[in-house]
Protein backbone atom coordinates (compact mmCIF):
# COMPACT_ATOMS: atom_id res chain seq x y z
CA UNK A 1 0.00 0.00 0.00
CA UNK A 2 1.59 3.64 -0.87
CA UNK A 3 1.45 5.95 1.51
CA UNK A 4 0.93 9.93 1.15
CA UNK A 5 3.90 11.71 1.84
CA UNK A 6 3.65 15.14 3.44
CA UNK A 7 6.43 18.40 3.58
CA UNK A 8 6.49 19.52 7.42
CA UNK A 9 9.95 21.54 7.31
CA UNK A 10 11.92 23.68 4.72
CA UNK A 11 15.12 25.43 5.33
CA UNK A 12 17.39 26.97 3.14
CA UNK A 13 20.53 29.30 2.74
CA UNK A 14 20.93 30.60 -0.38
CA UNK A 15 22.04 33.76 -2.44
CA UNK A 16 18.71 35.81 -1.67
CA UNK A 17 18.29 34.42 2.06
CA UNK A 18 20.27 32.95 5.15
CA UNK A 19 17.05 31.27 5.48
CA UNK A 20 13.85 29.51 3.59
CA UNK A 21 11.81 32.74 4.58
CA UNK A 22 14.16 35.19 3.44
CA UNK A 23 14.42 33.07 0.39
CA UNK A 24 11.47 32.58 -0.12
CA UNK A 25 10.21 36.16 0.40
CA UNK A 26 13.19 37.80 -1.77
CA UNK A 27 12.26 35.06 -4.59
CA UNK A 28 7.92 36.90 -4.23
CA UNK A 29 10.15 40.10 -4.45
CA UNK A 30 11.91 39.38 -7.45
CA UNK A 31 15.50 39.90 -6.46
CA UNK A 32 18.19 39.28 -7.94
CA UNK A 33 21.18 37.67 -5.63
CA UNK A 34 23.90 38.23 -8.91
CA UNK A 35 26.48 40.23 -8.09
CA UNK A 36 30.37 41.09 -8.57
CA UNK A 37 32.38 37.90 -7.81
CA UNK A 38 34.20 38.36 -4.34
CA UNK A 39 35.43 34.86 -2.86
CA UNK A 40 37.48 34.78 -5.54
CA UNK A 41 39.67 37.33 -6.84
CA UNK A 42 38.26 37.69 -10.63
CA UNK A 43 39.82 40.66 -11.60
CA UNK A 44 41.98 38.83 -14.35
CA UNK A 45 38.98 36.12 -15.31
CA UNK A 46 36.67 36.02 -18.18
CA UNK A 47 33.80 35.55 -15.51
CA UNK A 48 32.79 38.48 -12.69
CA UNK A 49 29.64 38.00 -11.83
CA UNK A 50 27.99 34.90 -9.55
CA UNK A 51 25.36 34.19 -6.83
CA UNK A 52 27.11 33.98 -3.99
CA UNK A 53 25.38 33.22 -0.49
CA UNK A 54 25.92 36.45 1.40
CA UNK A 55 26.80 37.08 5.03
CA UNK A 56 26.99 33.84 5.92
CA UNK A 57 28.88 33.29 8.97
CA UNK A 58 29.10 29.81 10.25
CA UNK A 59 30.16 30.14 13.56
CA UNK A 60 26.77 31.74 14.48
CA UNK A 61 25.64 28.50 14.05
CA UNK A 62 28.80 25.60 15.32
CA UNK A 63 31.47 26.47 17.27
CA UNK A 64 35.03 27.55 15.40
CA UNK A 65 36.42 23.59 15.57
CA UNK A 66 33.99 22.25 14.13
CA UNK A 67 33.23 24.78 11.62
CA UNK A 68 36.99 24.45 10.37
CA UNK A 69 36.35 20.43 9.92
CA UNK A 70 33.71 21.05 7.64
CA UNK A 71 33.78 22.08 3.83
CA UNK A 72 31.87 25.31 3.00
CA UNK A 73 28.81 22.61 1.33
CA UNK A 74 28.68 21.00 4.36
CA UNK A 75 27.70 24.32 6.68
CA UNK A 76 25.33 25.45 4.36
CA UNK A 77 23.47 22.03 4.26
CA UNK A 78 24.23 21.67 8.20
CA UNK A 79 22.30 25.01 9.30
CA UNK A 80 19.32 24.36 6.19
CA UNK A 81 18.90 21.04 7.89
CA UNK A 82 18.56 22.68 11.28
CA UNK A 83 16.18 25.17 9.76
CA UNK A 84 13.67 22.31 8.27
CA UNK A 85 13.74 19.68 11.29
CA UNK A 86 13.03 23.34 13.72
CA UNK A 87 9.99 24.45 11.29
CA UNK A 88 8.63 20.61 11.10
CA UNK A 89 8.69 20.71 15.21
CA UNK A 90 10.44 17.54 15.31
CA UNK A 91 13.49 17.01 18.13
CA UNK A 92 16.55 15.69 16.87
CA UNK A 93 17.34 11.79 18.38
CA UNK A 94 14.23 10.91 18.20
CA UNK A 95 13.16 8.02 19.53
CA UNK A 96 11.71 5.94 16.30
CA UNK A 97 15.78 6.93 15.13
CA UNK A 98 15.94 4.13 12.96
CA UNK A 99 12.81 5.03 11.00
CA UNK A 100 14.23 8.43 10.05
CA UNK A 101 16.55 8.90 7.28
CA UNK A 102 18.91 11.21 5.67
CA UNK A 103 19.06 11.94 1.58
CA UNK A 104 21.18 14.83 0.98
CA UNK A 105 23.01 15.84 -2.67
CA UNK A 106 25.71 17.75 -3.75
CA UNK A 107 27.29 17.66 -7.18
CA UNK A 108 30.62 18.32 -6.69
CA UNK A 109 31.11 18.55 -3.02
CA UNK A 110 34.07 19.82 -1.23
CA UNK A 111 35.55 21.68 -4.05
CA UNK A 112 37.12 24.65 -2.04
CA UNK A 113 38.77 21.98 0.07
CA UNK A 114 40.12 19.91 -2.80
CA UNK A 115 42.03 23.14 -4.81
CA UNK A 116 43.31 24.04 -1.19
CA UNK A 117 44.65 21.29 -0.32
CA UNK A 118 46.32 20.46 -3.30
CA UNK A 119 48.12 24.04 -3.15
CA UNK A 120 49.29 23.28 -0.14
CA UNK A 121 50.29 20.15 -1.10
CA UNK A 122 52.33 21.49 -3.64
CA UNK A 123 53.95 23.70 -1.64
CA UNK A 124 54.64 21.95 1.61
CA UNK A 125 54.51 18.17 -0.01
CA UNK A 126 51.28 16.37 -0.53
CA UNK A 127 51.91 13.81 2.91
CA UNK A 128 51.42 17.11 5.12
CA UNK A 129 48.12 18.04 4.06
CA UNK A 130 45.40 18.25 6.21
CA UNK A 131 44.35 14.65 7.98
CA UNK A 132 40.63 16.27 7.16
CA UNK A 133 41.01 16.86 3.65
CA UNK A 134 39.28 13.80 2.81
CA UNK A 135 36.23 13.75 5.19
CA UNK A 136 35.88 17.24 4.00
CA UNK A 137 35.77 17.13 0.38
CA UNK A 138 34.06 13.73 -0.32
CA UNK A 139 30.38 14.37 -1.60
CA UNK A 140 28.45 12.66 0.95
CA UNK A 141 29.78 14.54 3.97
CA UNK A 142 26.95 16.81 4.16
CA UNK A 143 24.13 14.12 4.40
CA UNK A 144 26.84 11.89 7.07
CA UNK A 145 27.22 15.47 8.92
CA UNK A 146 23.68 15.96 9.13
CA UNK A 147 23.17 12.22 10.57
CA UNK A 148 25.20 12.89 13.46
CA UNK A 149 23.78 16.20 13.74
CA UNK A 150 20.48 15.58 14.51
CA UNK A 151 20.61 11.45 15.29
CA UNK A 152 18.79 9.58 11.89
CA UNK A 153 20.03 6.37 12.17
CA UNK A 154 17.77 4.84 9.55
CA UNK A 155 19.17 5.10 5.69
CA UNK A 156 21.36 7.91 5.13
CA UNK A 157 22.66 8.69 1.21
CA UNK A 158 24.09 10.94 -1.81
CA UNK A 159 22.80 11.14 -5.53
CA UNK A 160 25.00 12.77 -7.20
CA UNK A 161 23.77 13.67 -10.49
CA UNK A 162 25.08 16.58 -11.65
CA UNK A 163 22.38 19.80 -11.54
CA UNK A 164 19.07 17.08 -11.19
CA UNK A 165 21.26 15.85 -7.69
CA UNK A 166 18.60 18.03 -5.10
CA UNK A 167 15.85 16.97 -7.08
CA UNK A 168 17.13 12.98 -7.46
CA UNK A 169 17.37 13.63 -3.59
CA UNK A 170 13.88 14.69 -2.78
CA UNK A 171 12.34 12.13 -5.36
CA UNK A 172 14.10 9.19 -3.57
CA UNK A 173 13.34 10.06 -0.31
CA UNK A 174 9.54 10.67 -0.96
CA UNK A 175 9.50 6.95 -2.74
CA UNK A 176 11.37 5.41 0.21
CA UNK A 177 8.20 6.86 2.89
CA UNK A 178 6.04 6.33 0.33
CA UNK A 179 6.95 2.65 0.43
CA UNK A 180 7.55 1.56 3.87
CA UNK A 181 11.13 1.87 4.19
CA UNK A 182 11.03 4.74 6.38
CA UNK A 183 8.99 7.01 7.79
CA UNK A 184 10.74 10.58 8.12
CA UNK A 185 13.88 12.01 5.51
CA UNK A 186 15.38 14.84 5.79
CA UNK A 187 16.52 15.81 2.29
CA UNK A 188 17.89 17.96 -0.19
CA UNK A 189 21.01 19.02 -1.72
CA UNK A 190 23.87 21.60 -1.13
CA UNK A 191 26.47 22.88 -3.21
CA UNK A 192 29.63 25.23 -2.82
CA UNK A 193 31.69 25.73 -5.97
CA UNK A 194 32.15 29.04 -6.99
CA UNK A 195 36.06 28.54 -6.80
CA UNK A 196 39.01 29.10 -9.23
CA UNK A 197 39.00 25.96 -10.66
CA UNK A 198 35.64 25.00 -10.79
CA UNK A 199 34.66 28.88 -12.44
CA UNK A 200 37.44 28.37 -15.18
CA UNK A 201 36.15 24.78 -15.72
CA UNK A 202 32.48 25.92 -16.40
CA UNK A 203 33.94 28.96 -18.33
CA UNK A 204 36.36 26.92 -20.52
CA UNK A 205 33.22 25.04 -22.15
CA UNK A 206 31.49 28.20 -22.44
CA UNK A 207 28.40 27.25 -19.87
CA UNK A 208 28.59 30.42 -18.10
CA UNK A 209 26.92 34.08 -18.72
CA UNK A 210 29.89 36.71 -19.82
CA UNK A 211 27.99 39.44 -18.91
CA UNK A 212 29.24 42.26 -16.74
CA UNK A 213 25.39 43.14 -15.44
CA UNK A 214 23.45 41.64 -12.99
CA UNK A 215 20.38 42.84 -14.73
CA UNK A 216 21.34 40.72 -18.08
CA UNK A 217 23.24 37.49 -16.89
CA UNK A 218 21.02 34.81 -15.55
CA UNK A 219 17.62 35.58 -17.90
CA UNK A 220 16.02 32.14 -18.58
CA UNK A 221 14.01 31.98 -21.69
CA UNK A 222 15.12 35.87 -23.12
CA UNK A 223 16.53 35.44 -26.31
CA UNK A 224 19.92 37.36 -25.26
CA UNK A 225 20.62 34.42 -23.06
CA UNK A 226 24.16 33.34 -23.38
CA UNK A 227 24.35 31.24 -20.62
CA UNK A 228 24.58 30.59 -17.05
CA UNK A 229 25.74 31.84 -13.59
CA UNK A 230 26.77 29.98 -10.55
CA UNK A 231 25.09 29.93 -7.70
CA UNK A 232 25.84 28.47 -3.96
CA UNK A 233 23.92 27.56 -1.39
CA UNK A 234 21.76 24.19 0.57
CA UNK A 235 17.87 23.97 0.11
CA UNK A 236 16.37 20.94 2.64
CA UNK A 237 12.79 19.50 3.39
CA UNK A 238 11.75 16.99 5.76
CA UNK A 239 9.45 14.80 4.09
CA UNK A 240 6.89 12.56 6.91
CA UNK A 241 4.79 9.81 5.63
CA UNK A 242 1.03 11.57 6.70
CA UNK A 243 0.59 8.83 9.78
CA UNK A 244 3.84 10.01 11.14
CA UNK A 245 3.10 13.66 10.92
CA UNK A 246 -0.57 13.24 11.97
CA UNK A 247 0.14 11.37 15.37
CA UNK A 248 2.48 14.70 16.25
CA UNK A 249 0.12 16.55 15.17
CA UNK A 250 2.41 18.80 12.42
CA UNK A 251 1.68 21.78 10.63
CA UNK A 252 1.88 20.05 6.73
CA UNK A 253 3.01 22.47 3.91
CA UNK A 254 2.34 20.83 0.81
CA UNK A 255 2.10 16.76 -0.52
CA UNK A 256 4.89 15.50 -2.73
CA UNK A 257 2.45 13.18 -5.25
CA UNK A 258 4.58 12.03 -8.08
CA UNK A 259 8.54 11.28 -9.05
CA UNK A 260 9.79 10.32 -12.42
CA UNK A 261 13.51 10.31 -13.17
CA UNK A 262 15.13 9.49 -16.75
CA UNK A 263 18.40 10.00 -18.46
CA UNK A 264 18.71 11.49 -22.08
CA UNK A 265 21.56 8.60 -23.08
CA UNK A 266 22.62 11.53 -25.52
CA UNK A 267 25.34 13.32 -25.00
CA UNK A 268 27.39 14.12 -21.76
CA UNK A 269 26.84 18.20 -21.23
CA UNK A 270 24.14 19.01 -24.03
CA UNK A 271 20.14 18.18 -23.47
CA UNK A 272 18.21 15.92 -26.83
CA UNK A 273 17.21 19.05 -28.83
CA UNK A 274 13.59 17.79 -28.60
CA UNK A 275 13.40 17.53 -24.75
CA UNK A 276 12.84 13.65 -24.36
CA UNK A 277 14.30 13.31 -20.96
CA UNK A 278 12.62 15.71 -19.71
CA UNK A 279 9.43 15.03 -21.14
CA UNK A 280 9.64 11.70 -20.35
CA UNK A 281 10.21 12.59 -16.46
CA UNK A 282 7.25 14.63 -16.64
CA UNK A 283 5.11 12.05 -17.98
CA UNK A 284 6.42 9.80 -15.61
CA UNK A 285 6.08 11.90 -12.35
CA UNK A 286 2.55 12.73 -13.59
CA UNK A 287 2.00 9.02 -14.15
CA UNK A 288 3.06 8.08 -10.58
CA UNK A 289 0.82 10.70 -9.06
CA UNK A 290 -2.10 9.75 -11.17
CA UNK A 291 -2.34 13.10 -12.07
CA UNK A 292 -3.88 14.42 -15.69
CA UNK A 293 -1.49 16.70 -17.07
CA UNK A 294 -4.39 19.33 -17.36
CA UNK A 295 -4.29 19.66 -13.67
CA UNK A 296 -0.54 21.35 -13.48
CA UNK A 297 -0.79 25.04 -13.32
CA UNK A 298 2.86 25.62 -12.51
CA UNK A 299 6.33 24.48 -13.54
CA UNK A 300 9.43 25.46 -11.19
CA UNK A 301 11.61 25.02 -14.37
CA UNK A 302 15.24 23.52 -14.62
CA UNK A 303 15.58 27.13 -17.17
CA UNK A 304 19.40 27.75 -16.29
CA UNK A 305 19.71 30.39 -18.94
CA UNK A 306 21.70 28.65 -22.22
CA UNK A 307 20.67 28.19 -25.19
CA UNK A 308 19.82 24.77 -25.60
CA UNK A 309 18.68 23.69 -21.68
CA UNK A 310 15.71 26.34 -22.04
CA UNK A 311 14.79 25.79 -25.61
CA UNK A 312 14.77 22.22 -24.53
CA UNK A 313 12.94 22.14 -21.72
CA UNK A 314 10.31 24.15 -23.33
CA UNK A 315 9.76 21.82 -26.24
CA UNK A 316 9.18 18.90 -23.67
CA UNK A 317 6.69 21.05 -21.92
CA UNK A 318 4.65 21.22 -25.14
CA UNK A 319 5.31 17.22 -26.33
CA UNK A 320 3.78 16.55 -22.87
CA UNK A 321 1.27 18.91 -21.69
CA UNK A 322 -0.11 19.73 -25.60
CA UNK A 323 -1.91 23.03 -25.36
CA UNK A 324 -2.39 22.80 -22.55
CA UNK A 325 1.32 24.10 -22.46
CA UNK A 326 -0.27 27.77 -23.56
CA UNK A 327 -1.99 27.96 -20.41
CA UNK A 328 0.97 27.06 -17.75
CA UNK A 329 2.42 29.56 -16.09
CA UNK A 330 6.61 28.04 -16.06
CA UNK A 331 9.29 30.46 -13.89
CA UNK A 332 12.81 30.18 -13.77
CA UNK A 333 13.97 31.43 -9.83
CA UNK A 334 17.59 30.42 -11.26
CA UNK A 335 17.08 34.28 -12.65
CA UNK A 336 17.20 35.31 -8.88
CA UNK A 337 19.37 32.36 -7.41
CA UNK A 338 21.72 31.69 -10.03
CA UNK A 339 22.45 28.29 -10.60
CA UNK A 340 23.12 26.47 -7.67
CA UNK A 341 24.28 22.84 -9.26
CA UNK A 342 23.83 20.14 -7.04
CA UNK A 343 21.17 22.65 -4.64
CA UNK A 344 19.08 23.56 -7.38
CA UNK A 345 16.33 20.79 -7.43
CA UNK A 346 16.19 21.09 -3.58
CA UNK A 347 15.58 24.98 -3.41
CA UNK A 348 13.54 24.87 -6.01
CA UNK A 349 11.00 22.02 -5.12
CA UNK A 350 11.22 24.03 -1.79
CA UNK A 351 10.03 27.17 -3.48
CA UNK A 352 7.20 25.07 -5.48
CA UNK A 353 5.84 24.06 -2.29
CA UNK A 354 5.48 27.43 -0.99
CA UNK A 355 4.07 28.53 -3.96
CA UNK A 356 1.13 26.11 -3.22
CA UNK A 357 1.09 26.90 0.10
CA UNK A 358 0.77 30.66 -0.38
CA UNK A 359 -1.50 30.23 -3.76
CA UNK A 360 1.84 32.97 -5.67
CA UNK A 361 4.43 32.09 -8.39
CA UNK A 362 7.66 33.14 -8.16
CA UNK A 363 8.66 35.25 -11.23
CA UNK A 364 11.21 35.10 -13.94
CA UNK A 365 13.04 38.65 -13.71
CA UNK A 366 15.24 40.40 -16.05
CA UNK A 367 13.05 39.06 -19.27
CA UNK A 368 12.74 41.13 -21.64
CA UNK A 369 13.14 39.66 -25.09
CA UNK A 370 11.04 36.82 -25.96
CA UNK A 371 12.39 33.90 -28.01
CA UNK A 372 9.79 31.68 -30.28
CA UNK A 373 11.69 28.61 -29.30
CA UNK A 374 10.52 29.42 -25.47
CA UNK A 375 7.06 29.98 -26.24
CA UNK A 376 5.82 29.89 -22.68
CA UNK A 377 4.36 32.10 -20.00
CA UNK A 378 7.81 32.89 -17.86
CA UNK A 379 5.60 34.77 -15.53
CA UNK A 380 7.65 37.65 -16.61
CA UNK A 381 9.25 39.78 -14.18
CA UNK A 382 6.24 40.05 -11.41
CA UNK A 383 5.34 37.14 -9.30
CA UNK A 384 1.49 36.36 -9.76
CA UNK A 385 -1.50 35.44 -7.34
CA UNK A 386 -2.38 32.58 -8.38
CA UNK A 387 -5.10 29.21 -7.82
CA UNK A 388 -2.87 26.32 -7.42
CA UNK A 389 -3.29 22.43 -7.00
CA UNK A 390 -0.28 20.94 -8.77
CA UNK A 391 2.67 21.98 -9.50
CA UNK A 392 5.76 20.82 -11.10
CA UNK A 393 10.01 21.24 -10.20
CA UNK A 394 12.31 20.60 -13.16
CA UNK A 395 15.74 19.18 -12.88
CA UNK A 396 18.05 18.22 -15.67
CA UNK A 397 22.30 17.56 -15.35
CA UNK A 398 25.48 16.91 -17.53
CA UNK A 399 25.09 13.20 -18.38
CA UNK A 400 21.64 13.54 -19.21
CA UNK A 401 19.85 12.86 -15.94
CA UNK A 402 16.28 14.72 -15.48
CA UNK A 403 14.16 14.73 -12.93
CA UNK A 404 10.94 16.28 -12.32
CA UNK A 405 8.64 16.35 -9.07
CA UNK A 406 5.58 16.15 -9.07
CA UNK A 407 4.16 18.52 -5.68
CA UNK A 408 0.23 18.95 -4.56
CA UNK A 409 -1.30 21.94 -1.94
CA UNK A 410 -1.85 20.47 1.01
CA UNK A 411 -5.65 19.17 1.43
CA UNK A 412 -6.57 16.83 4.37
Amino acid sequence: MRRRVVITGIGAVTPIGLTARESWEAARAGVCGIAPITQVDASQRRVHLAAEVKGFDPEAHMTKLAARHMGRFTQLALVAAREALAQAGLEPQPADAERCGVNVASGIGGQWVTEQEHSRGLERGFDRISPYYIPMAISNMAAGQIAIDVGFRGMCTCPVTACASGGNAVGDAFHYIRDGYADVMLCGGTEASITPLALGGFASMKALSLSEDPARASIPFDAERSGFVMGEGAGMLLLESLEHAQRRSAAILAEVAGYGATCDAYHITAPAPDGRGGAGAMRMALADGGVRAQEVAYINAHGTSTPLNDAGETAAVHAVFGLHAAKLMMSSTKSMTGHMLGAAGAVEAAFTALALRDGFVPPTINYRVPDPACDIDPVANVGRQAELRYAMSNSLGFGGHNVSLLLKRWEE
